[in-house]
């Protein structure tokens, strides 16, 4: 919770934080992390004064000047917030150690600090330069020329994306994965690893990856890098660009070839076709290796896929070609992965509806020879062998409740995974947004942080009222992506609800706020909890239940004042599935196939 950057309020084209107090909180919190440019704000103030940063993260809870390890580096923080707000005021680079010295610390390196506050002053200036976001809107709307600009994030230290309002570009591709995402990404799969294996004594045989085009475009290739290594081959570098793969031995390894399966979203189908090429290479390379199948599952399961897939009706050749496919999206010109249709829709009854419709939008096969192939078996034997589904995260500058796509493409890779297999396959996040100290979350803790750094926050509250109708708007967008993780992953507890019940649906001055800025918002946050109920995915007290069905009648009432007769949403939530639609059903039809002839395989 401590480590969580919490956006406060929306950006407003064209005006960034500009005063002091403001500005100073939002460029100390970017430079807060370690990152590939530059060390962390906080690693600096902590060497200045003598002491080892790496061990007061190691060991929070230990004592340091009568502080805890922890207490300091929140220290720090303010430290630099409260330095850098002076130095935006004009004062001298003296109230630096002013600020630090009022802790009873005495500074010994200087130029460093320094060197890394005019640094801050700079971003602090260049952050003040993205009001002409609205000059470079203008320009492009007339055919003018805007000026070229980097993309990336600036909370890992690219801050040379700044000022906004350029036109960005966003990466060379074929640099990815860069040599330091490299070593990132092999640090990553070593701990996610580490982690199964303390659970369950053993490797898992195929891990799920949910990969994403902000892997390349913000993170240089971290999340690609730990799939190669997962694989256990390593990209070979011709300069800065990478040339091709080469295999690791097992010897160097130590441990089995991990299988993996991949949904890529369909922005890095259309964008970043190498990432498609190198996953394929290394498959197409691992598979014809001569080693026991207890060390390399991915070979071992693709001897087990040509059988099945024969069984299946395809030829021996087919079957070979559809064994190695490890790679899959939605087909050429869609995107996203159906789920988040279903759910927000109530078009599903159980789990097995919302699993076959992540497997009928994710069932195309990618890779160097094939562009969109429908290979929804191959898909489904897949599914079958993996153990843990990982997305990584790398920047707090959004979340898992900010869109639907993370539900729909994590949940529901988990749904299929449990619904085809009856197992509980373990859905986790790779958090690096500190490269100095990556680590293995568990998406049940992730979503819970995210719901107190934010839903229950009431400054991050506050803040967001600030937006009016827009700010109802992220509060209900919020709830419902939250009410899917539960559609599909069973992993909110009933006590999250309740609070959300409480704050945002019972508070009579939040209804009243609801009502003057977006009742609309209001509706549909209320329904949600309804049907959450009504499904069996929230417990609660009679009594909350009771509460939440007169104040939605409230809300229909207001509703039906100010629209009329005829034009209210909402009031029956009306379940269907695919069995109710001629049409839908008949997209189905291939998957229900072959769902009835692997399920119980």
């Amino acid at each position: 919770m401590r480590g969580s950057q919490i956006n406060l309020g929306l950006h407003v084209f064209g005006y960034p934080p500009n005063e002091p107090e403001r500005l100073a909180e939002y460029v100390a919190t970017a430079m807060a992390y370690d990152s590939y440019a530059a060390p962390s704000i906080r690693r600096v103030i902590a060497g200045a004064v003598g002491l080892d940063y790496n061990e007061l993260k190691k060991n929070p809870l230990e004592t340091t000047n009568g502080f805890t390890n922890r207490e300091l580096l929140e220290i720090f923080h303010k430290t630099a917030v409260k330095s850098l707000e002076r130095l935006l005021k004009g004062e001298s680079f003296e109230v630096v150690e002013e600020e630090i010295e009022k802790f009873g610390f005495k500074v010994m390196e200087k130029e460093k600090l320094e060197e890394t506050f005019r640094k801050a002053l700079e971003v602090a200036e260049k952050i003040i330069e993205c009001k002409k976001e609205h000059e470079g809107f203008l320009k492009g709307l007339k055919g003018e020329y805007v000026e070229p600009g980097s993309s990336g994030t600036i909370t890992r230290g690219k801050f040379e994306i700044l000022p906004t309002g350029r036109n960005f570009y966003a990466v060379d591709p074929r640099t990815l994965p860069t040599k330091a995402a490299w070593q990132i990404g092999v640090e990553t799969a070593e701990k996610l690893l580490e982690e199964y294996m303390k659970k369950h004594g053993k490797y898992p045989e195929s891990v799920g990856q949910v990969l994403w085009s902000i892997d390349g475009y913000k993170a240089d290739g971290e999340q690609i890098a730990q799939i190669l290594y997962l694989i256990g081959v390593r990209p070979v570098w011709k300069g800065d660009v990478v040339a091709g793969l080469e295999i690791i031995p097992l010897e160097e390894l130590g441990r089995p070839r991990i299988d993996v399966l991949i949904r890529i979203s369909g922005i890095v189908r259309d964008t970043l076709p190498n990432y498609i090429y190198l996953i394929d290479e290394a498959i197409e390379k691992v598979v014809t290796l001569d080693e026991p199948s207890e060390m390399n599952y991915i070979r071992k399961h693709y001897v087990e896929h040509i059988k099945k897939l024969i069984e299946l009706g395809k030829s021996f050749e087919e079957a070979q070609r559809f064994a190695r496919f490890r790679v899959f999206s939605a087909p050429p010109g869609a995107y996203g992965a159906g789920v988040n249709l279903a759910v927000e829709s109530s078009g599903w009854r159980g789990d097995e509806d919302l699993a076959k419709v992540w497997i009928q939008w994710s069932g195309y096969a990618y890779g160097k020879d094939t562009h969109g192939v429908e290979a929804h078996e191959a898909l489904v034997l897949s599914l079958k062998e993996v153990d843990v589904i990982n997305r990584n995260h790398m920047s707090d500058e959004h979340d898992p409740t900010n869109c639907c796509c993370y539900f729909a493409h994590h949940g529901g890779f988990k749904a299929a995974v449990d619904a085809l297999t009856g197992k509980n396959a373990e859905v986790v996040q790779t958090d690096t947004r500190d490269i100095s100290d990556p680590k293995i979350v568990e998406v049940k803790v992730e979503l819970e942080r995210v719901v107190r750094a934010k839903l229950l926050n009431e400054r991050w509250i506050k803040e967001m009222k600030k937006h009016g109708y827009r700010g109802a708007s992220e509060f209900s967008k919020k709830i419902l992506h939250l009410y899917g993780w539960e559609a599909t992953t069973k992993l909110i507890e009933d006590w999250v609800f309740d609070e959300i019940a409480q704050r945002y649906v019972l508070d009579e001055e939040m209804r009243r706020w609801f009502e003057e800025h977006n009742p609309y918002a209001m509706e549909e946050i209320a329904r949600r909890l309804i049907e959450a109920y009504e499904r069996g995915l929230w417990e609660t007290s009679e009594e909350i239940i009771e509460r939440l069905m007169e104040v939605y009648s409230e809300i229909e009432g207001i509703l039906e004042e100010s629209l009329g007769e005829g034009e209210v949403q909402g009031g029956t939530i009306e379940i269907y599935t695919a069995q109710d639609d001629e049409n839908w059903s008949e997209n189905m039809r291939e998957v229900e196939r072959i769902w009835s002839l692997v399920k119980n395989d």
